[in-house]
C-alpha cells in the first residue's frame, strides 16, 4: 500500500508523476530525451540499461516495466532475461556489454565506475556521448527506483499490465494528452 494517497488506477511511477505534475514534467522530458531522443544507441539498448539498473536495485515495478519495453522493442524476450542473469554472456555486442557493466557500476555507486570500465567501453567502440548517456540513464533509473520503492507504490503482478505499459512506453515518455482516466476500471 502506498505511503501517500495515489490514484488507485495508476500503479508504480505513473501514480507518482500524476501526484506531482510540476516535478514530473522535467523528469519526463529528461527521460524522453535520453531514452527516445536521437542517439547512436537504439531505443532497445537504452531500455536494456534501464532494465539492468532497475533489476540491480530490485525495483520490481521498474524492472518489469522496462523489461517489457525492451522486449517489445527487440521483438523477443531472451535478451532481457540474459542481461539480468549475466551481462558477460548476454547476446548483445561487446560494446553493449561494456556499457551495461558501467550502468551496473553506477547502480551500485557513481564511485564504483572504474577507469578500466570506461577504457574497455572505448576499446569496444563506445563514444564519449554513449558513455555519458549510459551513466546518466543509469543514474536516472536509480532515482526512479528509489522514488517508486521509497513511496511503496503498487506493483502489479499480472504480466498483461506490463505488456500494455510497454506499448505506451515504446511510444515515448511524455504524459498522455488526455491523462489516464481511461485506465480506471469500469
Amino acid at each position: 500500500m502506498p505511503y501517500i494517497p495515489l490514484e488507485e488506477h495508476l500503479p508504480g511511477i505513473t501514480g507518482l508523476l500524476e501526484y506531482r505534475k510540476d516535478t514530473a514534467e522535467p523528469i519526463r522530458n529528461l527521460t524522453q530525451v535520453l531514452l527516445r531522443g536521437p542517439s547512436t544507441l537504439s531505443e532497445a539498448e537504452r531500455e536494456l540499461i534501464a532494465t539492468v539498473v532497475s533489476n540491480g536495485n530490485a525495483c520490481r515495478f521498474c524492472t518489469n516495466a522496462h523489461t517489457a519495453a525492451a522486449d517489445k522493442l527487440l521483438g523477443e524476450c531472451d535478451t532481457t532475461k540474459a542481461v539480468k542473469e549475466n551481462i558477460s554472456t548476454a547476446p548483445v555486442s561487446e560494446k553493449m556489454k561494456s556499457l551495461l557493466t558501467i550502468a551496473s557500476q553506477v547502480q551500485q555507486s557513481g564511485k564504483a565506475v572504474t577507469e578500466h570500465s570506461i577504457q574497455q567501453a572505448k576499446q569496444e567502440g563506445a563514444t564519449d556521448l554513449e558513455i555519458h548517456d549510459t551513466v546518466l540513464i543509469a543514474a536516472l533509473f536509480c532515482l526512479y527506483n528509489r522514488y517508486v520503492d521509497g513511496l511503496s507504490t503498487v506493483t502489479p503482478t499480472d504480466p498483461e499490465f506490463y505488456h500494455g505499459l510497454a506499448m505506451r512506453i515504446a511510444k515515448g515518455y511524455q504524459r498522455l494528452p488526455q491523462g489516464y482516466d481511461h485506465l480506471k476500471k469500469q
